[in-house]
């Protein structure tokens, strides 16, 4: 399974790995994910998503609903 935030689209990141002498590597940066279920109200049932701990704020901070249908409209949630 692809490591992407199912409510923010977040995925990893490319960047350089600097070394004391300046010489860059290319590395790369995972994110923040969980697999957390949450109790969905509306629809009465569980549902488990892969959510990054920006992913968790947003939930917490518009509700699992209105966060669900923002992430069903940009693309990211596959149901």
């Amino acid at each position: 399974m692809a490591r992407i935030c199912q409510i923010t689209g977040k995925k990893a990141m490319v960047g350089n790995r600097v070394s004391h002498s300046n010489k860059k590597t290319k590395r790369k940066f995972d994110v923040n994910l969980f697999r957390k279920k949450f109790y969905w109200v509306e629809e009465d049932c569980w549902i488990s998503l892969n959510v990054s701990a920006a992913g968790l704020r947003l939930i917490n901070k518009i509700g699992l609903d209105a966060a669900i249908k923002q992430a069903a409209e940009k693309g990211y949630l596959n149901r």
